[in-house]
């Protein structure tokens, strides 16, 4: 069947590594695109995680589809780091756009935490500030005295969605595994946590949690250890599709294709050919293309004057061989 949609502080030593990081970045260190400055109009910036990971710059382009649909409303500068785990690279974008005047920030922050001190400065600045993708930490917030609306999916329950389709194909007792993603990330425990849920209603042996950091090559390595280590393991479980390409990798590498099943979170374009041939069983798709611009449109309102909003939550679907089930 053809795949549709498929679907706290940092201290002050980090803070100054961000700063010149940020002036590193000015220079062309860090992919960044601007729309034509234009007086008047609102400048929306969108701060994202790794572009490196194609659920960002899936992200990035939708944005800027809704841009270019909607130009006479707003302005965008489009900003993504190099490597997920890079958190004074994403406080010193941050810090950029402070300094650039922006009217609003759009955020998908690489930690949950230790952003919420840069993300207050724009705040007394004057910038608003709008969360997508993973979530800050309420109690990190609470302390800042921050309040900020977060648009984005409930990762939890796709992950559990995801867990559900794979326990089908395991049976009670089989020993899983999990690759989490940055464990300081609400986004990564909330997966965790949806992995859990569905693997323990099943009855299913958890017998490893280790982080891959959502990237590739860590989960790559990660996931050797682990079908090492544990010789008659059935399925590992990863926060994210750029794991997932890596586990399938090390499987394959230790000549188990068939044997450990896979399943992902993201739905990229990379994963619907192992989706179709097997190799990776499921995985949630949150919509990266509309993920932004629902975080846009939200910041938009705002700065129109409208009351800024609860916390929206958006779709997430589970994708498995047999289509889009929501």
């Amino acid at each position: 069947m053809k795949l549709y949609s498929l679907r706290s502080s940092l201290p002050s030593s980090l803070i100054a590594s961000a700063c010149l990081c940020g002036v590193a970045l000015l220079n062309g260190g860090c992919k960044k695109t601007d729309t034509k400055a234009e007086p008047g109009k609102p400048k929306v910036a969108l701060v994202m995680k790794s572009l490196a990971n194609e659920f960002f710059s899936t992200m990035a382009d939708g944005a800027k589809k809704h841009q270019a649909a909607n130009a006479g409303a707003y302005e965008l500068l489009v900003n993504g780091i190099k490597n997920e785990t890079d958190l004074a690279e994403q406080v010193g974008l941050v810090e950029q756009m402070i300094a650039r005047q922006a009217s609003a920030i759009v955020i998908a922050p690489a930690d949950s935490k230790a952003l919420v001190t840069v993300l207050k400065r724009a705040k007394e600045a004057g910038v608003l500030v709008v969360n997508i993708d993973n979530k800050l930490d309420a109690d990190v917030l609470k302390q800042a005295g921050l309040a900020v609306p977060f648009v984005g999916p409930d990762n939890r329950a796709g992950a559990r969605k995801v867990g559900e389709a794979l326990a089908k194909q395991l049976k009670a007792g089989d020993p899983v595994a999990i690759i989490e993603g940055i464990p300081t990330a609400f986004n990564g425990q909330q997966r965790r946590l949806g992995f859990d849920d569905a693997m323990k209603a099943a009855g299913m042996n958890i017998v490893g949690v280790q982080s891959g950091n959502w990237e590739m090559d860590k989960a790559n390595n990660v996931a050797a250890g682990m079908l090492s280590e544990h010789a008659d393991l059935k399925a590992i479980l990863c926060a994210n599709d750029n794991m997932a390409l890596g586990a399938v990798a090390a499987i394959q590498s230790a000549g188990k294709t068939g044997k450990v099943l896979v399943v992902g979170f993201d739905n990229i374009g990379a994963i619907h050919p192992m989706i179709a041939d097997g190799r990776v069983v499921a995985t949630a798709d949150q919509h990266a293309d509309k993920l932004a611009v629902f975080g846009i449109e939200a910041a938009l309102k705002i700065l129109k004057g409208e009351a800024p909003p609860a916390d929206q939550t958006t779709a997430v679907d589970l994708i498995t061989k047999q289509g889009n089930a929501n």
